[in-house]
């Protein structure tokens, strides 16, 4: 069901019946969409996690190509992206008796969920192909650097799940992450975006169940 954040922000959230933790979700650039909506019922179903995914331009909804969201990225500020996912985690604590909540994203959300990693909201970060340095099509003033959240959280708290072929990955920032202590899957055959989204031309099936299945196991430690 959709609520509204004390931000004003529109997310989804899915609760199961005896939730055993919680996820807070960053979408990809194209933002919450029925794929999130199913995303975050089919985690709650299968997991048992609580799951809450807020809009990432919930004041530009009405943009809805891919370049002109890139575009945008820039103008983004940290303090409300991840202030977003913070608050969705203390709405999940409100809503539920989940202790542990963990931040899980993909694309862009990836890279929000490696700078969330060293908030106290969250036991664990789990980083879907996210941008370890933010690219320069997305660097704007209101942009840290996403390895840096991470170092600082102690890499351990940080599980990142990468392809070889990602352009938005590329293998030095691979290493960077990886000295840091993060966990970090390569997929080395996987271009962006080949675990979430079944109908791009990038999927892979047999990498995405064994990378969720990666995920999963994080978050259940």
């Amino acid at each position: 069901m959709r609520i509204e954040l004390p931000s004003g922000t529109p997310a989804e959230l899915a609760v199961p019946e005896t939730p055993r933790r919680g996820v807070v979700l960053a979408p990809d650039i194209m933002g919450l969409r029925p794929l999130f909506d199913d995303l975050c019922a089919r985690l709650a179903g299968e997991h048992g996690w609580a799951v809450l995914a807020p809009e990432p331009f919930p004041h530009h909804q009405d943009v809805t190509t891919v370049d002109e969201r890139m575009d945008l990225v820039r103008t983004l500020r940290d303090e409300d992206q991840v202030g977003d996912l913070v608050a969705g985690a203390a709405e999940l604590r409100a809503r539920t008796e989940v202790e542990r909540v963990a931040v899980l994203g993909f694309c862009m959300g990836g890279m929000y969920a490696l700078k969330a990693s060293d908030s106290d909201a969250f036991d664990r970060a789990v980083a879907f192909y996210g941008m370890i340095r933010v690219p320069e099509r997305f660097d704007g003033p209101g942009h840290t650097q996403p390895i840096h959240h991470v170092a600082k959280a102690g890499g351990k708290k940080v599980l990142a799940i990468v392809g070889g072929r990602d352009q938005f990955t590329p293998t030095q920032d691979i290493d960077d992450l990886e000295a840091t202590g993060a966990s970090v899957a390569r997929y080395p055959e996987a271009e962006h975006g080949f675990v979430h989204d079944a109908s791009r031309p990038s999927h892979r099936a047999a990498d995405a169940a064994d990378a969720w299945g990666r995920a999963a196991a994080f978050l259940t430690t």
